[in-house]
């Protein structure tokens, strides 16, 4: 059989395809509840055949959000609609995964359409909190270092995020330890310059992400998968790189990580990264290889031969693709077609399937 259309088994749970929907911020909530426009853009590629679809970045406290429309999972009252959406997920055969994320430094920022940086205080912003003082960049917020206390409220939130993401249906979590946020800005040296236990050596500065690790897995089944996405390097001298990353997958795997959604970038502005088709798909191969764990590569894969390559290759497990779901919801299905293979259709769209 074709890679991208084999099964794929994450503890107790199997994908029927090795297709998934990348989170992507959909900047369309409002005190961070779910709406039809989520459950339509997630529904949508169920219909369209993927194997698990991971929720955009789903904030585990207010002020984890990264901007003012950001959904969120930190009150019961978010849970009934995300409920409706990963039951749907659930009923087209797909596997419905949520991305727990604090965005750390980076939060209290405008939408994408609505403007740049920093949303004042007296325009909806919020304190936001980081490692330490320094902002991301000019025009983003300062933030308040985190003390021993804020860190604690952090593992806690995501303990109960992970609790409330049992509740809702979702069957996958994915940590969001990359892009510049909360728990990258611990990770990288360039954004934690601490001096107590959660920075200076490598050992620090992962400790806040084992320690979420094992506070998420307190409420995670033992028999449901979880995922970390890792930004593999910063792209810029003196920050986190390749060989750190291999080193700190090997550790999540010990801790109850069954796969390291392998990303880049993002902590530093204007990083000199050498984008392309495919241009993180060597982090991927490079983490499974070395630290013996299961990867996911992402990155501008865009056709089902690039994707199909990544994994007959043995550099990836799993494809993640983001921009091209946006532009075809219904990927799998067509490229199943292309590919020579023979799945499934919804019964509503099977009178539009190619006949040969």
């Amino acid at each position: 059989m074709v890679k991208l259309f084999e099964p794929l088994a994450l503890r107790g749970v199997t994908l029927k395809n090795r297709i998934v929907v990348s989170p992507m911020c959909q900047y369309s909530a409002e005190d961070g509840f779910a709406n039809d426009w989520h459950l339509v853009h997630l529904g949508s590629r169920a219909v369209g055949g993927a194997g698990l679809i991971i929720q955009e970045a789903t904030a585990v406290s207010f002020e984890g959000r990264i901007s003012p429309e950001d959904l969120g999972i930190w009150k019961d009252e978010h849970l009934p609609m995300l409920r409706r959406i990963t039951d749907f997920i659930v009923a087209q055969g797909s596997v419905p995964g949520i991305q727990l994320a604090h965005a750390g430094r980076k939060a209290s920022t405008y939408r994408p359409w609505s403007g740049a940086g920093e949303v004042p205080l007296n325009a909806g912003g919020w304190p936001v909190v980081g490692p330490g003082d320094a902002a991301f960049a000019d025009d983003y917020p300062r933030p308040e270092a985190l003390d021993a206390a804020g860190i604690k409220k952090v593992i806690s939130d995501f303990r109960a995020a992970a609790g409330r993401a049992l509740a809702a249906g979702y069957q996958v979590v994915e940590l969001h330890a990359a892009h510049g946020y909360l728990l990258h800005e611990f990770l990288s040296p360039l954004s934690n310059q601490r001096t107590d236990e959660y920075g200076g050596s490598f050992e620090n500065r992962v400790r806040l992400l084992l320690e979420v690790v094992a506070a998420t897995r307190e409420m995670w089944p033992d028999e449901l998968p979880l995922i970390v996405r890792l930004s593999a390097t910063d792209w810029t001298e003196g920050g986190w790189n390749a060989d750190e990353s291999v080193q700190l997958a090997a550790l999540l795997k010990t801790r109850g990580v069954d796969l390291i959604d392998c990303s880049t970038g993002g902590n530093v502005p204007k990083a000199p990264i050498p984008v392309g088709p495919g241009y993180q798909v060597q982090f991927a191969g490079r983490i499974k290889a070395e630290a013996g764990i299961m990867t996911g590569a992402v990155g501008l894969i865009t056709t089902p031969a690039e994707a199909e390559a990544i994994l007959a290759n043995g550099q990836a497990d799993l494809v993640l693709l983001a921009r091209e779901f946006l532009r075809e919801p219904y990927f799998p299905l067509t490229a199943a077609q292309e590919l020579g293979v023979e799945i499934e259709w919804p019964a509503q769209y099977e009178r539009a399937k190619p006949r040969a």
